[in-house]
């Protein structure tokens, strides 16, 4: 990212009125960075044009590469490089294997969601986080808008922001 960016930022105090106001400022064709609310509200994600995330296709395609990964490991293992006669059993069963598939399968994908949401987030362990405003981690949602990404003015941003129900409109520079 950036390190010298521009932002307008409006603080909402109700979601309602937050909800509202991402839709009026969107019909007037400014794109909004991203909105901070210190709880989860309902819409938002729909009102802000997200799309829905493909991290179960992520997730099941990580299931699929450790079920593959467990079978084939196994049967390698157990079946052509070390093969032990246990009992008068084959040496590659399937039925002993299930277990280690399920938990290998459970592990793989749960390790690549969350490394793929690390990544997809942009959460590195040496970043700091942008705070646009202290307050959204308390009661207030902020609304912020990238002054370079718009056609607007700052003056004009304000002025829409303040007519859709902000409280307060500042200015946030990184």
């Amino acid at each position: 990212m950036d390190s010298d960016k521009h932002f307008i930022c409006g603080v909402y105090d109700d979601e309602d009125v937050l909800l509202h106001a991402v839709e009026q400022v969107r019909d007037k064709g400014v794109r909004i960075q991203e909105v901070y609310s210190p709880f989860p509200v309902h819409g938002l994600d729909d009102a802000l044009g997200y799309r829905r995330t493909r991290l179960p296709i992520a997730a099941f395609m990580f299931g699929i590469t450790g079920t593959i990964l467990a079978l084939f490991t196994q049967t390698w293992m157990l079946g052509y490089d070390w093969p032990m006669d246990i009992g008068g059993k084959n040496y590659a069963s399937l039925p002993p294997f299930i277990p280690v598939t399920f938990e290998f399968t459970v592990l793989l994908s749960a390790f690549g969601m969350v490394g793929t949401f690390f990544i997809v987030s942009n959460m590195k362990p040496y970043g700091w986080p942008r705070t646009f405003d202290i307050r959204s981690t308390d009661d207030k949602h902020i609304m912020a808008i990238d002054l370079a990404e718009n056609k607007l003015s700052k003056d004009e941003l304000g002025r829409i922001l303040k007519d859709s129900g902000a409280t307060e409109v500042n200015e946030k520079n990184f």
